[in-house]
């Protein structure tokens, strides 16, 4: 799967998305950012509702290739400069955590 092809589900909104043709090989799906950090994998997405630039570190530091916001959350204007600067997409969905999980392990044929 692709960056891109997360910003075609419905109900998706890409707050940016800088390398479209990055692959994504995998997905975690957490709140709790150390949690994420010590096990989600590297080239995958991070399914949270965490909406501040500490997401895009953890995110930078897992070289993951996108962010999915949830439950309506919306991306602050640094978490956009931070993830623009570090090429991490962000995409924001209604979906709750469960919604967005189900829907990308789908997309990853799991």
């Amino acid at each position: 799967m692709k960056v891109k092809d997360i910003a075609a589900f419905e109900g998706y909104k890409a707050a940016t998305m800088k390398n479209p043709e990055d692959e994504i090989a995998a997905a975690y799906t957490g709140d709790l950012l150390s949690d994420v950090m010590g096990n989600s994998a590297e080239d995958g997405v991070i399914i949270t509702i965490q909406a501040h630039k500490n997401t895009v570190a953890v995110a930078s530091l897992k070289s993951s290739k996108a962010i999915i916001l949830c439950n309506g959350r919306s991306a602050p204007d640094d978490m956009v400069s931070a993830a623009e600067e570090e090429g991490v997409a962000i995409f924001q969905t209604a979906e709750n955590q469960f919604e967005a999980s189900i829907r990308i392990a789908k997309a990853l044929g799991l």
